[in-house]
């Protein structure tokens, strides 16, 4: 390494351990009632003991000066120095290795010097002699670089001490519901640390996301108990509400209740936006959008308030949202490391298998709107190696089917379905993630024979479930019986996964996507891939009604961020209610948020046509809009789309598209506004 002088130091770790070791303490924060509740699947621990090396040469004698995260031991050309902290290097060539040893968090380290400082160019192992280069992978030439965003570029800024960002906010109402009770109303859903003013004496407090939930004592999902005899501030953990009811013991004094709301800064010059003539519609946007803020944290998380965990399922939903809102792919990079976690693979991601199918995909999602392709050469090794976890248990026919220890979760649903045996569903994800590894495969420059693998399901998968007479795919075959249930899942998928030829596609909408008959989708999570499939197949008038029906249905019945689940023929506290707790749904749902994606690429019409939109399509969508205008932010910048009834105007800051409305195309130049009359 001969470096320039200035060259700005940053914190470096092993690939994929600070993910780890974060999500673990994410993950173990969600409590029922008080109580702990931590995940049950399995969870990984960081590297303890880890070497950090590098190579130099030295025109002149050089100081370093180190900061570490752990013990450890320094030594320049194989040979062991003295403890310390600073250190004089001569001019030559140099080996310069440290060993770190860190039993509570990840082994990190910071040097600085004049030329010397940790970055992408250090390479690390876990003391078996294999190192490990930025993207993960053995015999490379750097680790993994940090984001900038989270200032990790100084001594005084390891990455144990990272912590979101917050600001105090004032309840908007205050309630006497009994001589020692007080209701608080924050306005909408939040999430962040109560603070209670010069408590002295003990404090009851009742949190929820309804005035019902907060003021139900018994029932509530979470609550506190502050007890102060004298404190200037008592700070209660982070929690997800709206409400606040607190009783105080008798003898008890405080001055006010206020909280510290707890969020990820976001970049505002590369931020997401839809407006348009309906205000509903605008609504509808921006409550997605603030659900979204919500719900993306160190991670993306499924709910605020009950949950607080990383769902790959949920996930997935939350890269496609955020590539239409703030592009935060650093939050993506996270979790996908963080759902992985480490090698050997014992269980399904999340110990659900339509989950490890959906986690394949993001890593390739990711690629599409990134061009990152180190990021999917680090995570390679892990696609491999979870993928032969699945190809371990496939059944006698090459097809996945649930284990005793596998959870497959499909969707929540009110109606019969069995979820036993060989679903078809499943057979689709499955082949998605085939097809995913042989992409990536190819991407990186690597020989494969996941194709094959995949183009075999896909023959096996027409061959057992699909039914020329009902035009559908079947449900699922149980003890070598095909069960004929029909439902909208497989069939969905059969079109957004590519399994479906034309005029199959076509068949499948008017069998079952668009058929009164076939039992519906009540969740937000499976209606984000009906109505994009209803979009993909040109039905976007019939979105735009589901969206002012079901998003607007929320809406009116006083919803500030979009729920879990909604059923509108429920009424009043039904709505609260789930897994048979009077308060079990949250009413903070990241998955709830899909407006943002379907109203960016399917109504504004902006998506990649090659990898992080070198080249990229605009084919807006009006439907029974006067007008619409927004923004999709992109690697290179902005893309901003106007239309209404007389014209098309379109400005982007980088790459190069294509304006698509009917049978018209106009080439788009960055840099340069691309007018289409209409």
């Amino acid at each position: 390494m001969d470096k320039r002088c200035g060259t700005k130091p940053i914190w470096i770790w092993y690939p994929g351990d600070w993910e780890v070791w974060l999500g673990n303490i994410f993950n173990n924060r969600r409590t029922e009632r008080g109580a702990m509740f931590p995940p049950f699947w399995k969870q990984d621990s960081h590297y303890v003991t880890v070497e950090f090396s590098n190579t130099f040469t030295l025109a002149c004698e050089e100081t370093i000066t180190i900061t570490c995260e752990g013990q450890y031991n320094v030594a320049l050309d194989g040979k062991l120095l003295f403890p310390a902290t600073t250190y004089r290097i001569p001019a030559g060539e140099h080996r310069l290795s440290l060993k770190v040893w860190n039993q509570a968090t990840p082994p990190a380290l910071f040097i600085q010097g004049d030329t010397i400082g940790t970055d992408g160019t250090w390479l690390v192992t876990y003391e078996d002699k294999i190192w490990i280069d930025e993207n993960g992978v053995a015999h490379g030439s750097g680790i993994y670089v940090p984001a900038a965003s989270w200032n990790f570029d100084s001594p005084d800024t390891p990455p144990s001490k990272y912590r979101l960002e917050r600001r105090e906010m004032r309840p908007i109402g205050q309630y006497d519901i009994s001589p020692n009770v007080i209701l608080y109303d924050f306005g909408r859903e939040t999430f962040g640390y109560l603070r209670v003013r010069n408590l002295k004496g003990t404090l009851h407090v009742f949190y929820g996301e309804s005035r019902e939930e907060a003021l139900d004592k018994e029932y509530c999902e979470t609550l506190d108990v502050l007890v102060c005899r004298e404190c200037s501030d008592a700070v209660a953990d982070a929690k997800a509400f709206r409400f606040v009811c607190v009783e105080a013991e008798e003898g008890t004094t405080f001055d006010e209740v206020l909280m510290d709301y707890e969020y990820a800064p976001h970049d505002g010059d590369r931020t997401g936006r839809f407006h348009c003539s309906d205000e509903e519609l605008n609504r509808i946007w921006d409550v997605a959008a603030y659900t979204m803020d919500l719900t993306n944290r160190e991670f993306f998380m499924d709910g605020i308030k009950r949950d607080r965990w990383t769902w790959s399922g949920d996930a997935i939903q939350s890269y496609l949202m955020n590539y239409y809102l703030r592009f935060d792919t650093e939050c993506v990079k996270r979790t996908i490391r963080q759902l992985r976690g480490k090698d050997p693979v014992t269980a399904h991601v999340n110990t659900i298998m339509d989950y490890t199918f959906y986690w394949f995909k993001s890593v390739m999602d990711y690629y599409e709107y990134t061009a990152d392709a180190a990021f999917v050469r680090e995570m390679w090794p892990r696609m491999v190696s979870l993928m032969d976890y699945v190809l371990g248990r496939t059944n006698a026919d090459g097809m996945a089917e649930g284990k005793p220890d596998d959870w497959i979760f499909v969707d929540w649903v009110d109606f019969p379905m069995h979820k036993r045996g060989t679903l078809c569903f499943e057979q689709i994800l499955f082949m998605k993630a085939l097809e995913t590894m042989a992409a990536c495969a190819k991407i990186l420059g690597i020989e494969s024979d996941y194709r094959a693998k995949a183009e075999e399901l896909r023959n096996k998968i027409k061959q057992f479930f699909w039914s020329y007479g009902q035009k559908a795919y079947y449900h699922a075959i149980e003890d070598g019986v095909i069960n004929r249930h029909i439902t909208k899942f497989p069939n969905m998928f059969a079109i957004l996964y590519g399994l479906s030829y034309e005029e199959e596609r076509s068949e499948i909408m008017q069998s079952v996507m668009l058929n009164p008959d076939i039992e519906p989708i009540t969740t937000p999570y499976m209606r984000f891939y009906e109505l994009e499939t209803l979009c993909m197949m040109g039905y976007h008038q019939k979105v735009l009604h589901e969206m002012r029906a079901y998003w607007g249905g929320m809406l009116r019945e006083g919803a500030t961020s979009f729920w879990e689940k909604y059923v509108p023929e429920e009424s009043g506290t039904e709505h609260l209610a789930m897994y048979g707790r009077p308060y079990g749904k949250s009413l903070c749902h990241a998955w709830g948020a899909s407006p943002v994606y379907l109203l960016g690429k399917y109504f504004l019409g902006v998506k990649p046509t090659k990898p992080g939109y070198e080249e990229f399509e605009v084919r807006p969508v009006l439907g029974d809009l006067e007008w619409m205008e927004g923004d999709v932010p992109t690697p290179s910048g902005m893309i901003h789309v106007m239309m209404d009834r007389t014209q098309v105007r379109v400005m982007a800051t980088g790459g190069e598209g294509w304006l698509v409305v009917g049978g018209r195309r106009l080439h788009i130049v960055a840099g340069e506004e691309t007018i289409m009359r209409l």
